[in-house]
């Protein structure tokens, strides 16, 4: 097999990953016809147009679009299976998706009924594609400490699912330290806990996700390359970086895939696992992600299948199935490369 070939089918683990953001054009076209919405989108190709940012900020402001069409509870079961489709043909494993409940709550829609509908989908690709699939839900960190509180009281409420909490939004803005309180009930609640942090904002973001909101990983991580005193913490609390590179491309977090850290992060042993962040918004995969490290940074099939395995062991699955796919990914590994390494 060729190189890419081989990366194509290594096994993967997708652990950043937002549902919103992996709504297809022709989904969310079928969305604005069946709901009736008043929308400018009259084909595929005027959203596709409408998916090609200028920014961050300008990025928000079109996933922003996209909430206020998701208008039925309904409408989740649809994108969660085709999420985890397009996942499953890259051979990814188990999915921890990103689901921004109070996005959609304040629109009007039922967080119950919206959970139900995720877990639909989750259990249809399944059945349809052997992909396991578990829900973090972003507190959005734009609507306060307060409203962080409530959906924890909706999560203790009914958390089908639910295996940990996320702040997202507008991380410039809103710093993690009001969040510390929250975040200390979501760890008593037995939830994970993860913070978007050094995408939009520097490294004090990033720190202070690790020191006062003690979380086990942080979402993109960009910024914290710019310390090295603040990798070294990261690498001595072991905590893992989802790495979103075309996103981080996509949004001028990043000026080029080459200048991307997450080589020099995964060289000074940090944790790093690969992530698509909103696939269909940033024209991407798990398989183009992988594949572009590899022509972009010069990873390797065997730095790759690192990064995968790692992703295994860091996410928030039982142990005992961590163990099980851990077997199956190295004997996979083996029978693509014909090769007996010790992992």
């Amino acid at each position: 097999m060729e190189t890419e070939e081989i990366i194509r089918a290594l096994p993967k683990v997708e652990q950043h990953v937002h549902i919103i953001g992996s709504t297809r054009p022709e989904t969310l076209l079928w969305i604005i016809n069946d709901s009736g919405a008043e929308s400018p989108f009259e084909t595929v190709e005027d959203i596709r147009g409408f998916f090609r940012f200028r920014d961050f900020p300008h990025f928000i402001q079109v996933y922003s679009a996209v909430d206020d069409l998701v208008s039925k509870e309904a409408y989740y079961e649809r994108l969660t299976y085709e999420m985890l489709e397009a996942d499953a043909r890259c051979n990814v494993r188990h999915v921890e998706c990103i689901f921004s409940a109070n996005d959609h709550v304040r629109r009007g829609l039922d967080y119950g009924m919206m959970l139900d509908a995720i877990n639909r989908g989750i259990r249809r690709a399944e059945r349809g594609f052997g992909v396991t699939c578990t829900i973090r839900v972003d507190l959005v960190r734009n609507y306060g400490p307060e409203v962080g509180m409530r959906v924890l009281d909706w999560v203790g409420e009914k958390g089908d699912n639910i295996v940990a909490v996320d702040i997202g939004g507008s991380e410039e803005r809103f710093p993690p330290g009001p969040y510390e309180e929250v975040y200390r009930r979501a760890r008593g609640m037995g939830l994970h806990l993860v913070a978007h942090a050094g995408e939009a904002a520097g490294p004090e973001s990033v720190r202070d996700a690790v020191e006062l909101l003690k979380v086990e990983r942080i979402g993109h991580g960009v910024a914290a390359a710019k310390e090295s005193a603040l990798m070294g913490l990261l690498r001595e609390r072991g905590i893992t970086v989802e790495s979103c590179p075309v996103s981080n491309l996509r949004t001028n977090v990043v000026p080029s895939l080459r200048q991307h850290p997450i080589r020099d992060f995964f060289d000074r042993g940090i944790r790093v696992s690969v992530n698509s962040d909103d696939p269909t918004m940033f024209g991407t995969d798990m398989n183009n992600e992988y594949i572009q490290l590899h022509r972009e940074l010069g990873f390797t099939v065997s730095e790759l299948f690192k990064i995968s395995l790692g992703s295994l062991e860091s996410s928030f699955l039982p142990e005992g199935r961590r163990l099980e796919l851990r077997e199956e990914f190295i004997e996979e590994y083996g029978d693509l490369t014909g090769c007996d390494e010790n992992f």
